[in-house]
């Protein structure tokens, strides 16, 4: 293979390496802030349900300041009950603590919704503590993966660009311009010919100009895309039937 083509499909190769590092690292902030959208869900749920238990507690409390108010207006409304002079006054007496009587039933049947309620949500905001208490355990070990991962994603960051900048050191400056010329342009400038065809754009090519690209012996481009092409030779096969 031509030295200067076998340097620049190397260097296309440490370059492809070098971009999905990159590409992982730029991942990592993302992810991590996925990890802390997650753990805020929980959290949010969790407060919500504290919220939810307190108020109901909240409830039961007005519910009963109530009713100790209107048993004290009934002990107060019979107390008066004995100094009425009149049947009308009485009954009039009489139809009062009646209607006392239903607003503490009405109260105490409120005191006791709210206590099933709270004892509900009591269950609700255990279950809530526990998952929170999950999830914080999941994201700070997600956390720690995402850190190691980080910090070996930075070390290959570190060898690949090393041997790209190795690489590309020991390429002729003409072959290093179309490489980095092509680059800008397409991204990925060395591609493989397979099948007749660019890998990369699936053009096409010509019978002699595949057959000069697979003996790999000098810098060719693709008509299409420009991108430098090789060709790499299949292994042979075994265990085949005579």
């Amino acid at each position: 293979m031509n030295p200067d083509l076998e340097r620049l499909i190397r260097l296309q190769r440490a370059e492809t390496d070098l971009r999905r590092v990159e590409a992982e690292l730029q991942e990592i902030p993302r992810q991590r802030a996925e990890l802390e959208a997650t753990l805020a869900r929980e959290r949010g749920r969790l407060d919500q349900g504290r919220e939810a238990h307190g108020q109901t507690q909240k409830a039961r409390r007005q519910h009963e300041a109530d009713l100790q108010d209107l048993e004290a207006k009934r002990s107060r409304y019979k107390g008066q009950l004995m100094e009425v002079k009149t049947n009308k006054e009485y009954t009039a007496m009489l139809h009062e603590i009646e209607g006392v009587e239903r607003e503490i039933r009405l109260r105490e049947d409120q005191i006791l919704a709210e206590m099933e309620r709270a004892e509900g949500l009591s269950a609700e905001v255990k279950a809530e503590e526990e998952a929170f208490k999950e999830g914080e355990g999941r994201a700070r070990e997600g956390g720690r993966a995402l850190d190691e991962r980080a910090r070996t994603l930075e070390q290959e960051r570190a060898h690949v660009t090393a041997e790209r900048d190795a690489v590309a050191a020991t390429i002729p400056s003409d072959a290093l311009e179309l490489f980095q010329r092509v680059a800008r342009l397409r991204g990925v400038a060395v591609a493989e010919a397979r099948d007749g065809m660019c890998q990369v754009c699936h053009l096409k090519l010509r019978l002699q100009m595949y057959a000069e690209i697979k003996r790999n012996d000098e810098i060719q481009q693709c008509p299409a895309c420009n991108r430098i092409l090789y060709y790499v030779t299949p292994p042979a096969a075994t265990g085949a039937e005579p």
